[in-house]
């Protein structure tokens, strides 16, 4: 791998994939092999948190330089010169998140057979670090970690909605980050790199609805900053229409320390105070928080929120059977 920024990235614990994707165990993974807390991604839709690998097709490319990201930014451009090979990144990403948790099999506190089903990942969350529809075969790396019974959730800011329009097939959850309440703060805040992204991210607040697939909006609260704006986040809420909103607060770790402080972290309280006006405003059911992610969570249909990893990869696969014929 050609990257200015290896030493970096492998001195954090990133497994290098290829020319321009990564790997990285999250802590969440590491607990629950470990047989503590899982994910509130287990939490909220069921999702095994040992089973999951976090990686990303665009690890030096990104549209935005969000302040409160605590992940090493180190991009350098929105194009990625020479793409590699969708089925080659899927392998190559598990096969690096296996030697990355390798060391747990001997460990006395991992029971053997949870070890064995994380050898056998289920889920992908598509979400690390970077802008993920700047890889142009995203589709072709969502397809083929579906043939491999493997769910994915993808994690765009929305700068490229005509990506997201086009997107095939889609993933089996799609979050949009909303944490620019306003113009203003969504250029202060986020730093887009293009000039017109407050455009394409409300053009991806309007085209979310027609999606066919699972939608969350994800709005990152940095107090003082971005939050809690309650009249400016509904009204986007409601265009968007998403199936679940998650409200979670700003931690003050990581890269983000040089840009803000620790007055800047939303309490939990502050947190479910807010997600809770919102399910008011909007009509949806408060469903699930978790306390040590500073996250909540809210729902149009609760009773849809748990997801069966083996009916969500059918139906895609039904779908591209369709498009195939």
């Amino acid at each position: 791998m050609i990257n200015n920024y290896e030493a970096v990235y492998k001195k954090q614990h990133y497994g290098l994939v290829g020319s321009h994707s990564a790997v990285k165990v999250c802590h969440w993974t590491k607990s629950e092999l470990l047989g503590k807390a899982p994910c509130y991604k287990n939490t909220f839709y069921g999702i095994k948190s040992h089973q999951c690998i976090q990686m990303t097709p665009a690890l030096n490319q990104c549209s935005e330089n969000c302040d409160f990201c605590w992940r090493f930014q180190g991009f350098d451009s929105m194009h990625i010169n020479e793409e590699d090979d969708p089925e080659f990144i899927l392998e190559e990403s598990i096969k690096a998140h296996l030697k990355l948790i390798s060391g747990f099999k001997g460990n006395p506190k991992v029971k053997k057979e949870l070890f064995e089903e994380a050898s056998h990942p289920r889920h992908m969350a598509i979400s690390l670090t970077g802008e993920p529809t700047l890889y142009t075969r995203l589709g072709e790396l969502i397809e083929a970690a579906t043939r491999r019974g493997i769910t994915t959730f993808v994690v765009s800011n929305g700068t490229m909605p005509k990506v997201l329009e086009t997107l095939n097939p889609l993933p089996t959850q799609l979050y949009i980050t909303v944490a620019g309440p306003t113009k203003e703060i969504f250029n202060d805040v986020l730093h887009p790199a293009i000039g017109n992204a407050w455009e394409n991210f409300n053009k991806t607040l309007d085209l979310l609805p027609s999606l066919d697939t699972r939608t969350v909006i994800r709005h990152t609260m940095v107090k003082n900053v971005n939050f809690p704006f309650y009249d400016e986040y509904e009204k986007m809420d409601r265009r968007a229409d998403p199936d679940f909103i998650e409200s979670k607060g700003y931690v003050h770790v990581g890269q983000s320390e040089g840009r803000l402080t620790a007055e800047n972290m939303p309490s939990h309280d502050e947190i479910m105070e807010f997600s809770s006006t919102l399910a008011k405003r909007l009509g949806y059911t408060e469903y699930a928080d978790r306390f040590e992610s500073r996250v909540a969570m809210i729902a149009k249909h609760p009773e849809d929120a748990k997801i069966d990893v083996d009916r969500e990869i059918r139906k895609t696969l039904d779908k591209l059977e369709i498009t195939e014929n």
